[in-house]
């Protein structure tokens, strides 16, 4: 009876750690994703509120090659990686440029595309050159906690510019459309997006900031080393099988991988 007792106790362990283990395997089928949402093209918010753009078609591709359910959701870009850390969403994928300095908080994937910061200055502009000394005595504009924001702050503003801080690209974009900058310094690939489409013919491109290429990474917690890798698979996959060169078509007539 006591052997019978045992058998059966021991079953139920069994089917109750198996049960735990399919429901772990069940929740690690679910990813919850990170946008900012104010960065086009990479990642905007339409008017009918659709998170659109290369972030946006890059995550659906690569959570389809991993075969799990994603959850986008918009985080402001102040918080992104405090609310990774708080176990809020489970990887960022916002044109989040790889840096040492991020990397001591969050761990990346390889590259899903490389990027130079650009200029652009109001068109009656004197400003001819992105050369640090070209910008002295002006007022530069970049979107706060970004590589732009720190040269913008490091370079720029140690020649002598003053450099003003948004929290948003397009907050920045708006103030130098409306002559409260003389320049604006971002990734290259938006700001030219912004060039193509805006209607106000105010601005001119400057051009690229030597030295400035940076690689655009997916950000997870360091912890989570399964995670990064299996990124790191399907950002292989989709370049290998060509969904990357789609994707990227439909924003840009040129590769940025």
């Amino acid at each position: 009876m006591q052997i019978s007792r045992w058998i059966a106790s021991a079953a139920t362990a069994v089917m109750l750690a198996m049960s735990v283990g399919s429901l772990s395997a069940q929740a690690q089928e679910k990813l919850k994703i990170a946008t900012e949402g104010a960065y086009p093209p990479f990642n905007t918010i339409t008017a009918d509120g659709k998170l659109v753009g290369f972030d946006i078609d890059i995550t659906n591709a690569l959570c389809a090659q991993m075969k799990v359910e994603c959850e986008l959701v918009t985080q402001d870009w102040d918080g992104m990686i405090p609310a990774l850390q708080a176990k809020k969403f489970d990887a960022i994928i916002a044109s989040m440029s790889i840096t040492e300095e991020r990397k001591k908080q969050v761990s990346f994937t390889n590259k899903y595309y490389t990027t130079p910061l650009s200029l652009v200055a109001l068109k009656d502009s004197d400003i001819a050159s992105t050369e640090p000394a070209a910008l002295a005595g002006k007022t530069v504009g970049a979107q706060a906690s970004t590589t732009q924001a720190d040269y913008a702050q490091d370079v720029y503003g140690k020649a002598g510019a003053e450099a003003k801080l948004y929290p948003t690209q397009e907050e920045a974009v708006a103030d130098l459309m409306n002559g409260r900058l003389d320049a604006v310094l971002s990734d290259k690939f938006v700001l030219m997006d912004w060039m193509k489409k805006s209607s106000d013919d105010c601005c001119k491109m400057v051009g690229d900031v030597k030295g400035t290429e940076t690689e655009a990474g997916i950000a997870v917690r360091q912890e989570d080393t399964a995670l990064r890798e299996k990124l790191n698979a399907a950002i292989d996959a989709i370049v290998a099988d060509g969904t990357y060169k789609k994707i990227q078509a439909k924003y840009f007539d040129f590769d940025i991988y």
